[in-house]
């Protein structure tokens, strides 16, 4: 017992700390409210009236890429310090496992997950007429300012 005895009085330490921060915060911050604070406040941007689209996949997109790669990270680095005892049978679970992590990697980019921005050049696509268009009364979220395929504009009637 005496061993862990350090870990346990640091982790009271870390607890009475965050607690007592808390209650002192609390207790010692000026209480000044204004509607400028209660408002909502996102990158330097004020809202002026709420959103009339969908907010876009792409970030979206983005976030589950970098959770891809953390988790990746993660299952690699065990791989690293142990791969001897693993032999090859652990070697071929890792090259299986980022094989998956490559190719949906792969697809996302395919789908344009990392363009950003208008578009300069057009990318060629199988079936234009899968496309939803406003035509079909359907709006095209996060396109807008991108040409399709066929030289419309995005959201264009």
């Amino acid at each position: 017992m005496g061993q862990y005895l350090p870990i346990v009085v640091l982790t009271a330490l870390a607890v009475i700390f965050g607690v007592l921060s808390l209650v002192a915060s609390k207790l010692l911050a000026p209480k000044r409210p204004n509607s400028a604070k209660d408002a909502p406040y996102e990158c330097g941007i004020v809202p002026s009236r709420e959103s009339p689209e969908r907010f876009p996949v792409s970030f979206y997109i983005v976030a589950m890429l970098f959770i891809m790669f953390d988790i990746e990270i993660i299952f690699a680095y065990p791989y690293a310090v142990a791969r001897e005892s693993l032999g090859a049978f652990g070697f071929w679970e890792m090259i299986a496992f980022s094989a998956v992590f490559f190719v949906a990697f792969v697809y996302m980019v395919a789908r344009g997950a990392l363009e950003w921005g208008p578009v300069s050049k057009e990318r060629p696509v199988s079936d234009v007429s899968a496309l939803p268009t406003a035509r079909a009364g359907v709006k095209i979220v996060g396109l807008d300012g991108r040409s399709l395929p066929d030289g419309r504009e995005a959201g264009a009637a």
